[in-house]
């Protein structure tokens, strides 16, 4: 009998811990703690989010700046824009809603962010302090999936880790915070000579390609932990995950659903990263 991790839950947990550090943040320093998202264009999903965002700050006592750029701003806009939050002493965090339309270089604009405000985690500096297993701001959606075994404690020191996906979003921050944990970490991709055997190896398996049904159970070892960090949408156009989850459930010892589980811990750990860049400045 599988453990179904609700994301839910930890990810309201997380948001009441950082309402409390932020109250007790003003108190201290006497001023509000900032978050500013820029938006270009009219994408729908990347509306949804934005929403999503500003909500969460309004449940944690952020303060939220929004600033929207038509579809077809030029890249000096958008750069000039992302400088003058740079050097705005109000905000502590910087997020870049992506994707950017055609035409924007998202790697341009995201280099402006200083790692300090950096709350996507995305900065070469953040990065590389993640690699050397330095104290940084770690991508929100890996970041929020270690928080969910933390929760229900799952322990990964020793444990066999598979990450499927390797993308600078998921993937690769995944794999070195499994390390930084002490995992045995394999890292799989569409050059992985045989997913199969590599996938079930896994101790805790964790999908971050973007197909609908990818993993299947037959990748599932018996007992294994498989987190599912793929959002899609089926033919009936309902969401759903890279994991199969109907036939995979019965082989596992925790699983994530899709939706509820690994997604509302983005933004949870999103706000959590926020506060951590205001102490961080002071």
């Amino acid at each position: 009998m599988y453990t179904l991790i609700d994301g839910k839950k930890v990810a309201a947990e997380v948001r009441a811990e950082t309402a409390r550090g932020v109250a007790a943040f003003e108190r201290e320093h006497g001023r509000k703690i900032g978050l500013a998202v820029v938006l270009c264009g009219e994408d729908k999903a990347s509306l949804v989010y934005v929403r999503n965002k500003i909500k969460a700050c309004g449940e944690t006592g952020i303060m939220s700046y929004s600033y929207s750029l038509p579809g077809d701003a030029t890249q000096d806009a958008l750069e000039e824009l992302v400088s003058s939050l740079a050097a705005d002493d109000r905000i502590d965090g910087i997020l870049v809603q992506l994707p950017l339309p055609k035409g924007l270089d998202a790697e341009r604009a995201l280099k402006l962010i200083p790692a300090e405000k950096d709350v996507d985690g995305f900065s070469d500096v953040n990065i590389g302090r993640l690699a050397l297993g330095s104290e940084c701001l770690a991508a929100c959606t890996p970041n929020g999936v270690m928080k969910l075994l933390s929760a229900y404690g799952i322990s990964v020191k020793g444990k066999k880790a598979v990450v499927v996906g390797r993308s600078q979003i998921v993937g690769r921050p995944m794999a070195m915070l499994l390390l930084n944990a002490d995992a045995t970490v394999t890292v799989c991709h569409s050059r992985t000579a045989d997913l199969k055997a590599e996938c079930l190896q896994a101790d805790i398996l964790i999908a971050a390609v973007g197909k609908e049904g990818f993993i299947t159970a037959d990748m599932v070892k018996e007992g294994a932990v498989v987190i599912d960090v793929g959002i899609n949408r089926n033919a009936e156009g309902k969401l759903c995950g890279d994991v199969d989850f109907a036939n995979v459930c019965g082989k596992c010892s925790y699983i994530t659903p899709v939706p509820g589980g690994v997604g509302p811990m983005t933004i949870a750990m999103l706000m959590h990263n926020t506060l951590a860049a205001a102490k961080a400045r002071g």
